[in-house]
């Protein structure tokens, strides 16, 4: 018998689930998630969940983690200060594919260098340059990104950049050739900064989260869950974090397929800052052909093809003053909700909306908080970003209170994205207390702030709502509005055959709302899904019965709906592939693409060969190293040809490779 441990930190709550022999769940438990310190939310999962099951730490054979951290960070902009070294590629490339506006400001360097579409080098490798930028960027950053053109066809330039880069710098290097094998270097450059970027967090959160787990007496295995739903170790997550994008709801469709066994449905997780919604189709979740895209960003990461918004429970609720009715939209931004602030400082808070309340005009801050974050990196902050951060110091104040003029705004800002503040405001949880579906936090100081917020003015200059419970159903009937949307444009981008109108456009369409609604008149409009919708999360039984009712389909609310990441951790197996290509230069030449660099045959069959055995290697190598046993491998080939002169000829082969197997487990 084994004792499996999952856990997932989402961002609100941490959950922890017990497994016998994956067959059946023995308890589960929920902690807050702790912003500052993941590991102190984990730990009280943990605790909370062995208490509940009488399971002696030591019985534990297998940990795994899954998380929303690096979705979210991507969703809400946050993350390290990175720099890029941006080798062989146009400087005009930074603001054509989007890279200035990843980089947020961030530094970067375009460097000779660089190889060809065949494998031969392009130019030599400006050196002198990448000193000179290294010296530059000395202890400003906290990772650096390298791209260059046609790395994976030869990642010479790459690697010599990442050598010179550890010699004297000492922070950590992302290559883009190890994230894809693909083509695409602005693409690849993007993924490799945001995976520079996220590398102190996921390193933070895997330490201290191993700590807590030993401090607790689990000495297991630990594994994290990739965004494709499998399992890496936690080496491999912290030199490669961008994998963990997506890594949650990964996990929740594994989950959903476990408690369920739905061979068809599309899947709903409605967290704190995220809705991620994907399709399981044969039992199966299918992979995004395109890479993953979280927050608008289009990377090159495997990943589940999943719709991840940034719409939850804790979403930042803006007021749309203009026009005669007015109206609210949530999020993308999370928020603390003011009903969890006010149990850290319930003085502060109550005092600063009472004080609101009581006054004439609603102020454009009123029921917003700030409190930072400690343990921080704070490198690259300018100095009207410190002095504010000296005035937040480590309590918890009314937004207003420690703004001195308009410029503070664009600092304060900064410290969001950067994760070293938070805000507190108005939230759908908040909604939620004041209309009676939670109790977990101050009801008191959200019905404060929920009638706060419907004083507020419209166009036509009346309150947006009468009082806070009316206020409160506005916000809860916008949340259940976005939520159906999400759920159309899933459902509009999986039909097939496509429909000519953009998914986004269809779901939005008027006549797709008179259809849900069973327009009767000269036309008889019917709209809804033709599938069963799996509704996960903590908060899915008091958003989701309504949404499944404006959808018109079955809503599938499971027993432990509200752990499904944390099942889904520990219930995947460890798979890695590995993809590589052959082409042919010239007539009765074979080129493979190896990590060393180009290797000519004169057989496709041997170059095949060859490309397979060498990336079969690497795939075991990296199972095993991830913890696998019993690991299988599995080979596809997909070879182009053309047909000329009443023959085929070969034009270019892409070899896959997947090594999967179940993690080992500790051995009492």
């Amino acid at each position: 018998m084994a004792i499996l441990l999952g856990v997932d930190t989402g961002g609100t709550y941490t959950d922890a689930v017990l497994l016998r022999d994956e067959a059946e769940v023995i308890a589960s438990a929920k902690a807050l998630t702790t912003r500052h310190d993941l590991a102190i939310g984990v730990g009280g999962a943990v605790r909370a969940v062995l208490a509940q099951s009488g399971i002696a730490p030591g019985e534990i054979a297998l940990a795994s983690l899954s998380t929303t951290l690096a979705t979210n960070a991507l969703v809400e902009g946050q993350g390290g200060r990175v720099a890029l070294v941006y080798v062989g590629f146009s400087a005009a490339d930074l603001e054509t594919h989007g890279l200035a506006e990843v980089l947020r400001g961030d530094p970067s360097v375009v460097l000779a260098g660089g190889h060809t579409h065949a494998g031969g080098e392009a130019a030599p490798l400006d050196l002198a340059g990448l000193d000179a930028f290294l010296d530059a960027q000395a202890g400003k950053v906290s990772a650096f990104a390298v791209a260059a053109l046609f790395a994976t066809r030869n990642p010479a330039h790459e690697l010599a950049v990442a050598e010179r880069i550890r010699e004297r710098v000492s922070v950590p290097v992302t290559c883009s050739h190890q994230l894809s094998a693909r083509l695409n270097g602005p693409k690849r450059a993007l993924t490799a900064v945001l995976n520079a970027r996220l590398v102190g967090m996921i390193d933070r959160l895997i330490g201290r989260a191993q700590d807590v787990l030993v401090e607790i007496g689990i000495t297991a295995p630990m594994m994290v869950v990739r965004g494709d739903g499998a399992m890496m170790s936690t080496e491999q997550a912290r030199l490669r974090p961008i994998e963990t994008i997506l890594s949650g709801p990964a996990a929740s469709l594994v989950g959903a397929r476990w408690l369920t066994g739905a061979e068809t449905a599309m899947v709903s997780d409605i967290g704190g800052t995220t809705t991620d919604v994907a399709m399981l189709k044969d039992g199966r979740p299918a992979i995004d052909p395109a890479g993953a895209q979280v927050g608008g960003l289009r990377t090159m990461v495997e990943a589940v093809a999943m719709r991840t918004t940034g719409l939850g429970g804790d979403s930042q609720i803006h007021v749309n003053a203009e026009g005669l009715t007015g109206g609210i939209r949530l999020g993308p931004r999370r928020m603390v909700p003011v009903s969890l602030i006010a149990l850290e400082a319930p003085e502060v808070v109550h005092r600063a909306l009472d004080d609101q309340l009581r006054a004439a005009t609603v102020g454009e801050h009123d029921t917003r908080f700030v409190r930072a974050v400690p343990g921080v990196a704070m490198d690259g902050l300018g100095p009207r970003e410190l002095a504010l951060l000296e005035r937040i110091g480590t309590g918890v104040h009314p937004v207003a209170a420690v703004l001195k003029n308009r410029m503070d705004m664009g600092a304060l800002g900064r410290l969001v994205d950067r994760g070293i503040v938070q805000l507190a405001g108005p939230t759908p949880s908040d909604a939620s207390h004041v209309l009676g579906g939670l109790a977990d936090w101050d009801a008191d100081a959200a019905g404060k702030a929920m009638a706060q917020l419907a004083r507020r003015r419209t166009g036509s200059g009346d309150r947006l709502a009468p009082d806070a419970a009316t206020m409160a159903r506005m916000v809860i009937d916008r949340l259940t509005e976005q939520t159906v949307e999400t759920l159309l444009e899933t459902a509009f981008a999986e039909e097939t055959p496509a429909f000519e109108t953009a998914p986004d456009q269809l779901a939005r369409h008027e006549l797709i709302r008179q259809g849900l609604a069973g327009h009767r008149g000269i036309l008889a409009l019917d709209a809804g899904l033709n599938v069963q919708v799996i509704g996960l999360g903590a908060s899915a039984a008091s958003y989701y019965p309504a949404v499944g009712a404006r959808l018109r389909c079955p809503m599938v609310l499971p027993e432990h709906a509200g752990v499904a990441n944390a099942i889904g951790a520990v219930v995947g197996r460890v798979t890695m592939r590995r993809s590589g290509t052959v082409t042919s230069p010239t007539e009765g030449r074979f080129r493979v693409y190896l990590a060393a660099g180009p290797q000519d045959l004169n057989s496709a069959e041997a170059a095949l060969a060859l490309l397979e055995a060498e990336l079969s290697a690497e795939a075991m190598a990296e199972a095993t190293a991830a913890g696998a046993e019993g690991i299988q491998i599995a080979v596809s080939r997909d070879v182009k040809t053309a047909r000329t002169e009443a023959r085929e000829v070969f034009i270019e082969a892409t070899v896959t490779v997947e090594a999967s197997g179940r993690p080992r487990v500790a051995v009492g």
